[in-house]
């Protein structure tokens, strides 16, 4: 028979402190800045997609009312 090994015990990690230079960090906290400008587009389109899906929707829900009483 084979025996199975036991799965390595996982130990949690706790950051205590960062070192960076104060220079690096602005250039780090800027090139994030200029990465989520392209979610934030995405993110805008999505919701204008959603609310005219909605809005449609809605919009057909409340004619079909009018013109069935």
């Amino acid at each position: 028979m084979s025996e199975i090994a036991a799965a390595p015990s996982r130990s949690e990690v706790t950051v205590v402190d960062v070192q960076m230079p104060f220079g690096s960090m602005v250039v780090f906290i800027l090139k994030w800045a200029l990465a989520s400008i392209p979610a934030l587009i995405i993110l805008v389109i999505l919701a204008a997609v959603l609310a005219g899906v909605l809005g449609g929707t809605l919009a057909a829900l409340v004619g079909m009312g009018r013109v069935m009483s």
